[in-house]
């Protein structure tokens, strides 16, 4: 998969990478355009044309010079092949869905105008943390477990808290499952959350524009995580 975001989004996430930090800290989930009556109705257009696969819908509400990643060119053919639009199967439907339920926040990147951005945690980002080494618990009330199974022991829930990961791709106890779990240090203790209650800002993030012509997505991808 393409990595069109990584040099402009983690410049501005952050400067240098820096050591984990000992503790957890809060970062509340935000949508800092809900009050934008037109925002949440293109947001919700958007999601149920996403639902129901409708790719002429989802094509009419990209900006014609869509950013497709530094070396390659901008505009909507070159979206469609990137994501693999004309035919077969296809992650776009699945990874822009979660994006856009995870709040939004506005972010300037590359000195553009600024962007509403989606998840939120993208613009929100701590600058002190590394990225590639601390993620957030996006789910409310999500278990942390002593170990990577659902039948391991809950050692505490938790929701939109900043963790230190040790491991971003843990296999379940039972290897017949083909669930992943993230391993994290919280409460002074190991623990394993499944992955989907674990968001990186480094994973796909998708940012609009509000234009003459409405909201318009101008980017969307992964900033990619090694």
């Amino acid at each position: 998969m393409m990595r069109l975001l990584a040099a402009s989004l983690l410049a501005a996430l952050i400067g240098l990478p820096v050591p984990l930090l000992a503790q957890e800290r809060p970062l509340a989930l935000v949508d800092e355009a809900q009050s934008d009556g037109t925002w949440t109705s293109f947001r919700a257009q958007l999601l149920a044309a996403v639902e129901r696969r409708d790719l002429e819908t989802v094509l009419s509400m990209i900006q014609p010079d869509v950013r497709n990643g530094s070396d390659a060119p901008h505009g909507i053919e070159e979206f469609r092949v990137q994501w693999h639009l004309n035919g077969g199967d296809t992650p776009f439907w699945r990874e822009l869905a979660k994006a856009l339920e995870l709040g939004s926040a506005w972010l300037t990147i590359d000195g553009r105008p600024r962007e509403l951005c989606a998840p939120y945690l993208l613009a929100k980002w701590p600058r002190d943390l590394d990225p590639f080494h601390t993620g957030l618990i996006s789910a409310r009330d999500a278990p942390v477990r002593a170990g990577p199974s659902e039948r391991a022991q809950t050692i505490a829930t938790a929701a939109f808290v900043l963790v230190p990961v040790a491991d971003w791709e843990v296999n379940d106890s039972d290897a017949a499952l083909a669930r992943k779990w993230v391993k994290v240090r919280f409460r002074g203790r190991d623990g394993y959350l499944a992955e989907e209650h674990m968001r990186s800002p480094i994973e796909h993030a998708a940012c609009f524009a509000k234009t003459d012509a409405g909201w318009r997505l101008t980017v969307f991808g992964p900033a990619g995580r090694d």
